[in-house]
């Protein structure tokens, strides 16, 4: 298997200030490189990057497929966690009153690929979801 090395994904936002406040102090990411355009944020060590992008009139609303009773949004994005740091970003969404689209739980209980998972908006409609495995091994698991 080859280095793990960060990813970089790059996200429209209606509002910059309201997304970089979002991700900085809801998130705890650290800013990076930035224009009046956009921003880069350290995301747990990986690139993440919001680009100014006008609100268009209609707003479509978020694809989603079934997974498990819940509703999981298209597309999504997120980190793979370490088992504690996923419950201690749980618990900092929560006191910032975060509304989750599916709250913070454990999927797989018992089962090969165990996970505990969350997902939640950001202020312009894009979907996260971070989740840990007790042990990262399962990670691929069937």
């Amino acid at each position: 298997m080859s280095k793990l090395t960060p990813f970089h994904v790059a996200v429209p936002v209606y509002d910059l200030e309201e997304a970089r406040r979002f991700y900085r102090e809801v998130l705890g990411c650290s800013e990076g490189r930035s224009s009046d355009i956009w921003t880069d944020f350290n995301l747990y060590g990986h690139q993440f990057v919001i680009h100014f992008k006008p609100r268009p009139q209609n707003i479509e609303a978020h694809h989603t497929n079934p997974v498990d009773g819940h509703d999981v949004p298209i597309p999504h994005y997120g980190v793979v966690l370490e088992w504690d740091d996923w419950h201690l970003l749980a618990d900092r969404l929560k006191a910032h009153g975060v509304k989750f689209i599916i709250e913070p739980g454990l999927r797989f209980a018992g089962k090969p690929g165990e996970q505990a998972t969350m997902f939640f908006l950001d202020p312009s409609g894009n979907a996260l979801e971070f989740k840990a495995f007790k042990d990262i091994g399962q990670l691929f698991a069937v």
